[in-house]
This record gives C-alpha cells, sequence and structure tokens, in this order.
C-alpha cells in the first residue's frame, strides 16, 4: 500500500499506526514498550484539566515524560476553556510537544463532568475549547472525538470543520457514537465522510485488531493514519505487525513464546521500576492478564499471579509458567 507521511506540525511520524491515548493503560512504561514495539506515535493517558488535582500520585506519573522519545503527545480533558488553556500550557513547560484534546472519552465519570465526547453535544463549546487551547501553546494541538453522541446525532463532520477551523493540526476519530460506548460494530462511513470534508489529517480508531483490518479501514476512509487502543493490550507487538503490512502486504509471524516471554518480563520490569515495587506489582496483574488470554493454562495461573504481591515472586511465576509451556506442560 502506497502511504502518504503523516506530519503533525512539524513532526513526521516514521509510520502511520498511533497507540490510542487510554485511561489506566498507556502509562509510561507501556507507552515506551509500544513505541520501541513500532508505534509511529503513543499519547499518553488522559490528564485533567483541573491543575489543583495534579498533586495527586496518580497526576504525577501522568505528567512524567522523562526520557521518552519525541514527539510526545499528552491528552487534556475538561469541559471549561480556560481551564484546559491552562492545562495545555503547563503541560507544554513540562515537555509535552503535541498537545491532545479528549472529545472521544464515552466513561460516565468524564462525561458526567461535561468533558469528553459529552462535549459534542455543544458544538459552540467545542469550538471556545479548540481555539483557547490553540491560542494557548506553541506546539501542534491533536483531537480525539467519536462519530456524535447518539446515532440520532452523528454530527462529527460538523465537529470536524470546526476543529479545522480552530487550527487544530489532526484529527482522530472513533467509529462510534458516545451512547455506543464500545459495543456493537465501529461504522468507518462517518470517518471516510469527515475524510472528505477537511484538510487536515483523519485518524481512524475503532475495532482495529489485525494488519488487514488496518489496511481495509485505511482503504474504506482515505483516512491517513489507524489508532490501535484495546487491541494492543497483550499483544504491543501489533504496531510492528500492522506497520509491516501496510508496507509490504506481507504478513509478519506471531512472536514466538520466547519472544512473547521476553516483551512481557521487560514489561513487568519497567512497571516495577515506574511504580514502585508494590504498586506496580498490583498494576502488572491487568497486563499479565491480557498477555495470557489466549495461552494454555492461563485461567488457573492468572487466579495465583492475582494473589501475589512480590515483584520477585511475579517476575518467578511469569519464568515458571514459560518454561512449563515451552516444555509443553500446560494443556490447551
Amino acid at each position: 500500500m502506497d502511504l502518504a507521511v503523516l506530519s503533525i506540525g512539524p513532526y513526521q511520524l516514521p509510520n502511520p499506526v498511533i497507540l490510542a491515548p487510554m485511561a489506566g493503560v498507556t502509562d509510561q512504561p507501556f507507552r515506551q514498550l509500544c513505541r520501541r514495539l513500532g508505534a509511529g506515535l503513543v499519547v499518553s493517558e488522559m490528564v485533567t484539566s483541573d491543575t489543583r488535582l495534579w498533586s495527586s500520585r496518580k497526576s504525577q506519573l501522568r505528567l512524567n515524560h522523562s526520557g521518552e522519545p519525541e514527539p510526545r503527545s499528552v491528552q487534556i480533558a475538561g469541559g471549561d476553556p480556560q481551564m484546559m488553556a491552562e492545562a495545555a500550557r503547563m503541560n507544554q513547560d513540562f515537555g509535552a510537544q503535541i498537545i491532545d484534546i479528549n472529545m472521544g472519552c464515552p466513561a460516565k465519570k468524564v462525561c458526567n463532568k461535561a468533558a469528553g465526547s459529552a462535549l459534542l453535544r455543544d458544538e459552540a463549546l467545542v469550538a471556545e475549547i479548540l481555539e483557547a487551547v490553540v491560542a494557548a501553546v506553541q506546539v501542534p494541538v491533536t483531537l480525539k472525538i467519536r462519530t456524535g453522541w447518539d446515532p440520532d446525532n452523528r454530527n462529527g463532520v460538523s465537529v470536524a470543520r470546526i476543529a479545522e477551523a480552530s487550527g487544530i493540526q489532526a484529527l482522530a476519530v472513533h467509529g462510534r457514537t458516545r451512547s455506543e460506548l464500545y459495543t456493537g460494530q465501529a461504522e468507518y462511513a462517518t470517518i471516510a465522510a469527515i475524510k472528505q470534508a477537511i484538510r487536515i489529517p483523519v485518524i481512524a480508531n475503532g475495532d482495529i485488531t489485525t494488519p488487514q483490518k488496518a489496511h481495509q479501514v485505511l482503504q474504506q476512509t482515505g483516512a491517513d493514519a489507524v489508532m490501535i487502543g484495546r487491541a494492543a493490550q497483550g499483544r504491543p507487538w501489533i504496531f510492528g505487525e500492522i506497520d509491516h503490512y501496510l508496507r509490504t502486504g506481507t504478513t509478519l509471524p506471531e512472536p514466538d513464546l520466547n519472544t512473547q516471554h521476553t516483551i512481557l518480563s521487560e514489561h513487568l520490569q519497567a512497571l516495577h521500576q515506574f511504580y514502585g515495587s508494590e504498586h506496580g506489582a498490583r498494576i502488572a496483574r491487568k497486563h499479565v492478564s491480557w498477555y495470557l488470554q489466549t495461552l494454555p493454562g492461563a485461567g488457573e495461573f492468572r487466579r495465583s499471579f492475582n494473589a501475589i504481591t512480590c515483584a520477585e515472586q511475579q517476575h518467578l511465576a511469569i519464568n515458571q509458567y514459560f518454561s512449563r509451556l515451552l516444555e509443553g506442560d500446560l494443556a490447551a
């Protein structure tokens, strides 16, 4: 497939396969791993625009971008234009090189605060927020949206035009409305219509789980890139697989068990280092569950693994599990 180079402001991405921001998932260890395994760009977890809350340990960890490869993209969420502008300015000062605005999150706790995809109901406020943030910073500003509020109110094209007029430099679109959450099938017709309506780069998101599906969605929508979210959980090598397929039309083999073991062990180590041993061990449980979900004996192993509170014991348990796998000691 002949792929155009995607640029966001002064930053030319190495490939058009982007890690979606996911709260509680795309922390620094996971972002760095995905970049290493082939993601062309990674976006941070959502940071609240209420800077009064930034002193919490969770926010401090989310605002830490030291040692991360460029460009560093940081997502902010909120519903007040001036607070969003101030949060963007401060993140720029902390080293953000791209500010991403969240108008795509369907979670109730975000939407109930008139943020995330709830904003799609108020196009005047959308314009106000986007213009305030763009004016507040010297770095490129991008936007993530859904196709609308509900299937009867798919105003994605209208919001996309507002975004372009406000100075947004790239637009990611999840192919569902807010009311659909993550249920049913993503639809790509609205993304195609958005791509036709604006000139800035469009990034397609939603249900892209294989290299073949990525290719199909790019063909169907005319989008400039794909954004991968849930399909990367436990399979961070999917970025390299998609990039390879888009460039060559050929499919890379699934990483062998030794490779998967190495990737998981490095991820585990990074989580323990980033969060500290005890907190890192808790965070690691969901990631280990995702990595192992298709492997033999995973259910039984997960139950015992989730009771482990010590980082060292977690490494030991993973090593023993993969040893048994490689010896054929676990039934499918």
